[in-house]
């Protein structure tokens, strides 16, 4: 704070020491002497946040997402620091002198500050209303986003086969309106950020996911996504997934399509092994669009086309020890759809999807990996019939009001869905119990 006194001290006094009197034409000195000055405080404004501006209740941001976000804010603030004092310097030269050379590199410097304040700005502006959503009426319905990523991040990384560097902070979830969830990895360069570097990962949740926590299935999916890179086998999965397609015979522009889709996959496969069967249902809730688009294949896309997803959701859950749920999904996803030619979908791809659907799963899932400790997917997340009985139990208290009691963070989106869907209780019931139990923890 002193560096930003002396420099707005220096920006004041950037005029020259001989006394000017009143006289018509002093617009350029005027404007000369007031552009230091104003960059200044744009300098002194962007500072880091502080630990009580975005209250000190359980939903605040961490003092570990304060401390990178402030860390990314001091780093390119203090390049505007150095610009400032630039600017103040070519001011004072180009009104003691105010020849055009000299006007030029004042206006010059001016331009170079300013983009970097905007810079800057975009930045400290992007965690500002970040961690500001912490202090709507939506905190506790963000924290409990936040508990449920956390839950599956402390499940992958102490089951996993090998001690691994802990990642953090961890994932912080923050509302935005839009069709979908999404998620920002840790690390990337990011373009809200002005292409700098994404210090933690963020959750995108739309409101209209949050207010029916039975469809935050959605939270496990992008959670997902972190954890493949976190737990380092974003490599790993996709040459498997191709080497085992190429291997069963699978041609290759089959096997490229599907190795394209892995991280959607693996997100889908990662989310159900950490939150069971009702999970398929969330998905379906996000998939079940109108034919055109469920059955529409996009060369070169990221996510497998709607239609195939389900079914891949329903060969792990039969895996994962669950074949009568898997079956009656299966059924529900065919009477919707009944005829996939009625899509895009190449021939090949339609030909071959049971035998490449079984291998991908198998591979993503059930293959041991060196980056897990020689452990698979399934056994570092681990969920069966017994884990279960667990949400049942919990979705029957959930919906009572009772304490849930142990049952993991990540268990409770399937007892909301349970409980919805066997009317349980009244939606309004299930979410508020829902928050309320995530928000106290």
């Amino acid at each position: 704070m002193l560096e930003i006194l002396d420099l707005v001290g220096q920006a004041a006094e950037a005029q020259p020491k001989r006394q000017t009197p009143q006289h018509r034409g002093r617009a350029l000195d005027d404007w000369l002497k007031a552009q230091p000055i104003s960059v200044t405080r744009h300098a002194a404004g962007l500072r880091p946040f502080t630990r009580d501006e975005f209250g000190d209740g359980d939903s605040a941001p961490t003092e570990g997402h304060l401390q990178a976000a402030n860390a990314l804010i001091t780093k390119l603030r203090r390049e505007l620091l150095a610009l400032t004092a630039r600017v103040t310097a070519a001011s004072r030269d180009a009104r003691r002198d105010p020849a055009t050379k000299l006007l030029t590199r004042f206006v010059t410097m001016k331009d170079r500050a300013h983009e970097w304040v905007q810079l800057v700005e975009k930045v400290w502006d992007f965690y500002f209303e970040l961690f500001g959503q912490r202090q709507s009426r939506f905190a506790d319905w963000l924290v409990s986003c936040d508990r449920i990523a956390l839950d599956c991040y402390q499940t992958a990384f102490i089951n996993v086969g090998v001690a691994k560097s802990i990642p953090a902070p961890p994932p912080f979830s923050y509302m935005k309106t839009g069709l979908s969830p999404a998620t920002f990895r840790r690390a990337i360069p990011l373009k809200r950020l002005g292409a700098q570097i994404n210090p933690f990962p963020l959750i995108q949740l739309p409101y209209h996911r949050l207010m029916n926590p039975w469809t935050l299935g959605a939270v496990l999916h992008e959670v997902s996504h972190n954890l493949q890179n976190d737990l380092g086998i974003d490599q790993a999965v996709p040459n498997a997934m191709y080497a085992a397609l190429v291997k069963h015979g699978m041609p290759q522009s089959v096997a490229t399509t599907w190795k394209g889709w892995n991280r959607e996959i693996f997100a889908d496969m990662s989310g159900l092994l950490l939150g069971g069967p009702a999970v398929v249902a969330s998905l379906m809730d996000v998939v079940g669009r109108s034919p055109e688009s469920t059955l529409a294949f996009m060369e070169g896309a990221p996510h497998p086309t709607p239609w195939l997803r389900t079914f891949i959701s329903c060969e792990l859950l039969r895996r994962m020890g669950f074949p009568a749920e898997a079956a009656d999904y299966r059924r529900a996803w065919l009477r919707l759809y009944p005829d996939p030619r009625a899509g895009s979908l190449p021939r090949a791809m339609l030909e071959t999807f049971e035998d490449a659907n079984a291998i991908v799963v198998d591979t993503i899932c059930y293959r041991k990996y060196p980056e897990l400790g020689n452990k698979s997917l399934a056994e570092v997340q681990r969920f069966a019939p017994k884990e279960q009985v667990m949400v049942e139990e919990a979705a029957r208290r959930l919906a009572a009001g009772i304490d849930p009691g142990v049952v993991p963070e990540r268990f409770l989106i399937g007892a909301a869905r349970v409980a919805i869907d066997r009317k349980l209780a009244r939606p309004g019931v299930i979410t508020t119990n829902f928050y309320r139990e995530l928000a106290r923890r």
